[in-house]
């Protein structure tokens, strides 16, 4: 037999010496041979047209049998097959290893992400047959060079795809080649990678720019506080509010590039998340003193701002009442993320440290882990209280197990007659707490807060955000909501003002201003939307009102309009007119006059405050006015830009910046400079037309 007769390829392929691939290499080897098993796999089938169904043992199965309790895949396929994937498997390395086709920083990149899942989808579609004219590995090597070629012309088949789709379905890969699971930095073709990523939206104002907040997150709706005649309404009567809720929402969707939506912004809530140095109450009988000044509008020079402000009475350390707190904590498997339960129960370590043995705690989970976690146990015992939180596991659907029963249980048994009572509820927005029904859930909580065992409630995530049940339930608890969206929230949340957030010292606080028409022709209520009481509510101690915590600090803005500025926007009345004059003579140099009602914790009769505003407090010129007032001046003008209100004005980005900055005073833990910094990152996202 001659030696020609004798000569076999394969043992000529074998005697080859290739360098050492890289492990990049090998795997596009692998699809450039699953590529060509493709190929001669369809030629296969071509000849089989007509045959009879089954397959014979030489033919390749698609499914799995079951063999002694074992699920196996069989990997018969035909001989022809295996001789030119064999054949060009070595090929394949040599080409990859000493060709360049991949952009080092593409390859990177894809090798640290899987392909997109809609360019994985498209892969297991159904595939045309691969061009005979063209090998599968020149057509993978058409792609991988396509950076370098006119991409204007799609490749006929995404074969690096296909290849790469069949690699994961085909378990035989991993037998074949015994290497590191990894990503393949395969390229998808150029139309894929189109399709799948989303367009760009261009610059332009927050509408145009298109980013509003991700949907899911459901906020109460409500139109903005309108412009009201004295001669008409010369009376404004709200709630205080305490919640700060909206402004860490807001902060947190600038800082992922979202513009939130207009409901989501509530300015009161803004300006009341930042601390101010307002005078203090002198003892717990009188919790608190209202400090009124008056200047001029930054957005409107023709109108003045009424900036009232109160601080909470702030015992001393000694002087802190127990607390008897009962965590209840949405365990649903919704909360199954690190910005939810993972940052919950860091959230609720920093409160259990703050607390003393005379406090106690009890834990009650709802949903995925349902049922009593921790009986009332004290505060001392801090590692017995933070194994309860960190055993603490989100799963399954929600189901309420009376969870808020439950809680309510615990804070009466361990009930404290001279100390606070609080069911804390935390959750990501799953408020199927045991009760379905809302007006009976409310009834529950309000019937509760009677009995002196008030809620609060604490948000977290996003995308299954409820802040308008969040609101409710706060309001109806006697409690304040706060969203938690970092580590450091949860610090100035619950270590910080934490005597605001358990300890309460007034109830029920209303706020009543009356203009004189003398002085006002008009006035408007910036924020407090969603706080607005009838006038007769104000002396009705059966409303329900805000409550304000130790050492809190709430304030109200009201703009106001001069008679005979010129900036009035209601025309006046033919009819009816009061005498302006006899009103001024009564009442001297009274620009307004205020009341504030309030309860102290226990009581259930309001105390009342008067106060009248005067032209002593006004100044002419903004930089007159105290930095409080000035830096909260900016907070509003940044609420109202941000949302689009219709009475904000022309004031720029760089103007209300400015007058934060210039107002930012000691700022002891950087809240107001982060504020400046927040108020660029929103006129990158919607820039002053």
């Amino acid at each position: 037999m001659s030696d020609d007769m004798n000569h076999d390829p394969l043992d000529e392929l074998r005697k080859l010496e290739t360098p050492t691939p890289s492990e990049a290499a090998r795997r596009r080897a692998m699809v450039a041979a699953m590529a060509a098993f493709e190929a001669a796999e369809a030629q296969e089938t071509k000849k089989a047209v007509g045959a009879t169904q089954g397959s014979g043992w030489l033919a390749r199965l698609k499914s799995i049998f079951a063999s002694k309790r074992t699920w196996t895949m069989d990997y018969r396929i035909p001989l022809g097959t295996a001789a030119v994937a064999l054949l060009l498997f070595p090929l394949g390395l040599q080409l990859y290893s000493t060709t360049s086709m991949t952009p080092p920083a593409v390859a990177s990149k894809q090798a640290a992400s899987s392909p997109p899942a809609e360019v994985t989808a498209r892969a297991e579609a159904p595939k045309p047959a691969p061009e005979p004219a063209m090998a599968p590995a020149q057509q993978m090597a058409t792609q991988e060079m396509a950076p370098a070629m006119d991409r204007a012309a799609p490749p006929q088949a995404p074969i690096a795809v296909e290849g790469e789709a069949k690699m994961r379905r085909e378990s035989a890969a991993d037998t074949l080649m015994a290497a590191p699971a990894a990503a393949p930095t395969i390229m998808p073709a150029p139309q894929m990678l189109n399709e799948a990523m989303p367009a760009v939206p261009p610059l332009g104002g927050a509408n145009a720019y298109g980013q509003t907040q991700p949907s899911g997150d459901v906020f109460t709706k409500f139109d903005e506080s309108p412009v009201k005649t004295v001669a008409e309404a010369p009376v404004s009567t709200f709630s205080i509010d305490v919640d700060t809720a909206s402004y860490a929402y807001v902060r947190r969707m600038l800082g992922e590039g979202f513009v939130p939506g207009p409901d989501a912004v509530r300015i009161e809530e803004l300006v009341n998340y930042f601390p101010y140095d307002y005078p203090a109450a002198a003892s717990a009988t009188e919790p608190f003193k209202p400090s009124v000044e008056v200047y001029p509008t930054p957005w409107n020079p023709k109108t003045q701002l009424v900036h009232i402000g109160i601080k909470g009475y702030e015992p001393p350390a000694a002087e802190r009442k127990a607390s008897n707190l009962v965590f209840l904590i949405d365990t649903s498997g919704s909360m199954d993320e690190p910005d939810k339960l993972p940052l919950l129960k860091r959230a609720f370590a920093l409160l259990v440290d703050q607390l003393s043995a005379r406090d106690t705690v009890s834990i009650v989970a709802y949903a995925g882990s349902a049922g009593v976690v921790l009986e009332p146990t004290h505060a001392d015992q801090k590692s017995k209280i933070l194994g309860a939180l960190d055993n603490l596991d989100a799963g399954g659907s929600t189901a309420g197990a009376e969870g808020i029963e439950l809680a309510y249980r615990l804070a009466e048994e361990s009930k404290l007659a001279d100390g606070t009572n609080r069911v804390i509820l935390a959750t990501d927005g799953d408020f199927n707490v045991g009760i379905d029904d809302p007006d009976a859930l409310k009834t529950f909580i309000k019937t509760k807060r009677e009995s002196g065992v008030f809620l609060s409630v604490l948000g977290f995530g996003q995308g299954n955000l409820d802040d308008a049940t969040m609101q409710s339930l706060a309001q109806n608890g006697n409690g304040n909501a706060s969203y938690i969206d970092s580590f450091r929230e949860a610090q100035k949340v619950l270590v910080e003002e934490v005597g605001g957030t358990l300890e309460t010292i007034a109830k029920d606080v209303k706020i009543q201003v009356e203009f004189n028409p003398a002085f006002v022709s008009e006035y408007r209520l910036i924020g407090y939307e969603t706080r607005a009481l009838n006038r007769e509510d104000f002396n009705n101690d059966k409303v329900d009102a805000g409550d304000v915590g130790a050492g809190t600090t709430v304030t109200a803005l009201y703009e106001i309009t001069p008679v005979g500025s010129g900036a009035e926007l209601v025309d006046p009345l033919r009819y009816g007119q009061r005498d302006a004059a006899a009103a001024a003579a009564q009442s001297g140099e009274e620009i307004a006059f205020l009341k504030m009602r309030y309860k102290l914790p226990n009581a259930d009769i309001s105390k009342l405050i008067e106060t009248p505003i005067t032209e002593a407090v006004a100044v002419d010129n903004i930089a007159q006015a105290s930095a409080d007032a000035r830096f909260a001046t900016a907070v509003a003008a940044f609420g109202q830009k941000l949302k689009g209100s219709n009475y904000g004005g022309e004031m720029s980005w760089d103007q209300i910046k400015a007058l934060a900055q210039g107002a930012r005073g000691a700022d002891e833990n950087g809240y107001r400079a982060e504020f400046v910094q927040l108020i660029g990152t929103a006129a990158a996202l919607a820039p002053d037309r």
